[in-house]
């Protein structure tokens, strides 16, 4: 019984890695064609340094529990290969949509929010760092399950609630006395709803590819 213990927590052990290196990976994959786009048009950086590290900061943060994670019943029913192949199919699958909805959130600050004008960048570069840390953090519990989140796996307490709170904490920021420092600018009421809308729509799609690569079994 010890030693059958000791095997099932290994395997959990193994499961909570791989979804670590699954969420980091196709997080950083997206953001590069997110980045390189973006600097190709715009007349000023998508997002300030300081930005993108407090940014990577608090995705990183949020991940932080991950070991304390629950573990699907099927994922620790038998062994499971370290597969690069399979990772690098779930990276260059799930990794560009994130930049779907970064390149929707361009267009929304760009034509919307008439943030073409580089006096006006601060209000582009704050949304769309947001987007991208309200999108990343969210990302985490689609990924953590091949089940259907929030509804047939649930994750620990303690990743449910650290992710809660840097989505908080990154919707406070614009507002808050760090905003100045990190270059940010508060945004206007609209872009709420449409950044509503668009966590619903990213989320949908990533399940989506999601249970058709496990249909593939590619994952």
């Amino acid at each position: 019984m010890v030693l059958e213990g000791g095997v099932i927590e290994g395997r959990k052990v193994f499961a909570n890695i791989l979804k670590y290196i699954r969420m980091g990976a196709s997080s950083n994959f997206g953001n590069m064609f997110s980045v390189l786009g973006a600097s190709a048009f715009l007349p000023f950086i998508p997002m300030a340094p300081i930005q993108i590290l407090t940014n990577n900061m608090l995705y990183d943060f949020s991940q932080v529990p991950i070991p304390t994670d629950a573990v699907d019943e099927e994922l620790v029913a038998r062994p499971r290969p370290w597969d690069v192949g399979e990772i690098k199919r779930f990276i260059l699958c799930i990794g560009p949509i994130s930049s779907i909805f970064d390149y929707t959130t361009f267009f929304v600050m760009l034509y919307l929010f008439k943030c073409w004008d580089p006096s006006r960048a601060p209000l582009f570069q704050t949304g769309w760092f947001v987007e991208s840390i309200m999108t990343q953090t969210l990302i985490i519990h689609i990924i953590r399950t091949n089940k259907l989140p929030f509804f047939q796996s649930r994750a620990s307490w303690s990743l449910t609630l650290t992710t809660m709170a840097i989505m908080a904490f990154g919707a406070w920021l614009p507002y808050s006395p760090l905003a100045s420092s990190l270059g940010l600018a508060h945004l206007p009421g609209l872009y709420w709803p449409i950044l509503l809308v668009t966590l619903l729509a990213y989320s949908c799609l990533t399940q989506t590819i999601k249970v058709w690569l496990l249909r593939k079994k590619w994952i």
